[in-house]
């Protein structure tokens, strides 16, 4: 995202924020998600601690959807032709990066929309995202501010209760985004307030609780399968199956280990089936129903994923500048995305296609390189070898252009990760300890050179 000082709309203060006008999807995909997510054109004080959007036009582009949006706020108080000379050459850069055969004629008449708002709303509605849907998830936005805002545990309950009912799988799927993006963007306060209420919301609510089970059945099936280590074989697994006390435990090993539930594997349970007989035969028959249930929902996920990150490698490769356009949307490779790209490359390499192969290996290398841990990490995992406070301060000593305000964000937000799963963990609760004590000699050192 570009980064620009502005002036901070409260105290005047000069202040480093991501301003962003033009968001292309057709040509940069990621920038759809920087819009919706809020990440860009929002400004946060680190002077009077004021945290808002920014008043600043936008143009939003889709050529598939064809959609061509434009947004101009209405405080910058500014005459339509003073809008048209401002918003006219973002419009022109849309236009001059598509080729002629997919400049059509919504290009000619750019929706304007009063309200930034309405601009989200008209984007959501076109990938099928109703406007009571909206709503729902404005509300849940909401929601988690006032809750974020209360000091007191007890108020928080109360609220908690009164909206049980909306805190459901989509609320903690919001909720752990938020939480996300306010550790990656440095907001230590903010992600330690998010932490403590996540605990609230797991213990005080049926559904937190019900999580709260699914992560623990979880784990324990993770420590299962891991203790098994190389004898683990279709039979110990369907024992395994076969001894789990709850409907969690069952799903929790479907999830860890559906490649193993093959035909092979319901062969052995239809054996077992037939085999039994009575209250037996029926408990067994019970739980093949449940994980033939259980291995649909993970299929369907899995292939919903695949599907999602196919279409987002293929957007890339529709691309004149594959290394460019990578490298813009790095941040939205998943493992997944990966996989896609090293199938489309043996694909392409088995059919002879140089052109496409030649686009897939570039986008490979940009991967790969971009795969190597940053300085920052590399550094910080060195200091996490040193014996005490004394080795941390030589070692920050000895690579004094690398300690600078960045390190120390990034010091922060592992802080606040691994503070977020010490509770349950202690091997990450021990991490935390080690990584504080860094933390605070870099920070000293880091407000000794801007001392001077």
């Amino acid at each position: 995202m570009p980064q620009t000082t502005i002036s901070c709309p409260r105290c005047k203060q000069m202040i480093p924020a991501n301003v962003e006008q033009l968001f292309d999807v057709t040509h940069e995909p990621a920038s759809k998600q920087r819009l919706l997510s809020g990440q860009s054109n929002h400004a946060r004080c680190q002077y009077c601690g004021y945290e808002g959007r920014l008043a600043t036009p936008v143009v939003y582009h889709d050529n598939e959807k064809e959609l061509l949006l434009t947004f101009f706020p209405f405080e910058l108080g500014l005459p339509v032709n003073e809008q048209e000379k401002m918003i006219g050459p973002l419009i022109k850069q849309v236009m001059d990066r598509l080729p002629p055969e997919k400049r059509k004629g919504y290009l000619l008449s750019p929706q304007a929309n009063l309200t930034y708002e309405s601009m989200i709303e008209t984007i959501l509605n076109k990938d099928g995202i109703s406007s009571e849907m909206i709503k729902t998830q404005q509300d849940r936005v909401m929601l988690i501010e006032k809750l974020i805002r209360m000091t007191s545990a007890d108020a928080r309950l109360e609220l908690i209760k009164q909206n049980e009912a909306a805190i459901d799988e989509q609320f903690f799927s919001l909720f752990s985004r938020i939480a996300q993006n306010a550790m990656q963007s440095g907001q230590e306060s903010i992600a330690r307030a998010l932490i403590d209420l996540q605990k609230q919301l797991l213990d005080e609510t049926a559904f937190g609780r019900q999580l709260k089970e699914s992560v623990a059945e979880l784990e324990a099936a993770q420590k299962v399968l891991q203790d098994a280590g190389q004898s683990l074989t279709r039979e110990t697994l369907l024992d395994f199956v076969l001894e789990s006390q709850t409907d969690s435990r069952i799903r929790a090993y479907v999830s860890l280990a559906r490649g193993g539930m093959d035909y092979v594997f319901f062969q052995n349970l239809s054996d077992k089936i037939e085999k039994a007989s009575g209250d037996e035969k029926a408990r067994l028959e019970g739980i093949r129903e449940k994980l033939l249930g259980f291995v649909g929902d993970v299929d369907k996920q899995i292939e919903a994923r695949f599907k999602q990150a196919q279409d987002f490698v293929e957007s890339l490769l529709a691309q004149d500048d594959i290394e460019k356009v990578t490298q813009e949307n790095i941040d939205n490779f998943t493992q997944d995305s990966v996989e896609v790209v090293n199938q489309l490359l043996r694909q392409a390499s088995e059919k002879n296609d140089y052109a496409r192969m030649g686009k897939l290996q570039k986008m490979v290398q940009v991967l790969q390189a971009a795969s190597a841990p940053p300085p920052e990490i590399a550094f910080i995992e060195q200091l996490l070898q040193a014996p005490d406070e004394a080795a941390v301060d030589a070692m920050l000593v000895q690579n004094d252009t690398m300690v600078n305000q960045q390190f120390v964000d990034a010091l922060s937000g592992l802080v606040a990760q691994m503070d977020s799963q010490g509770a349950e963990n202690l091997e990450a609760k021990a991490m935390s300890e080690k990584l504080t004590e860094i933390y605070r000699v870099a920070l000293k050192r880091v407000m000794k050179k801007n001392m001077g």
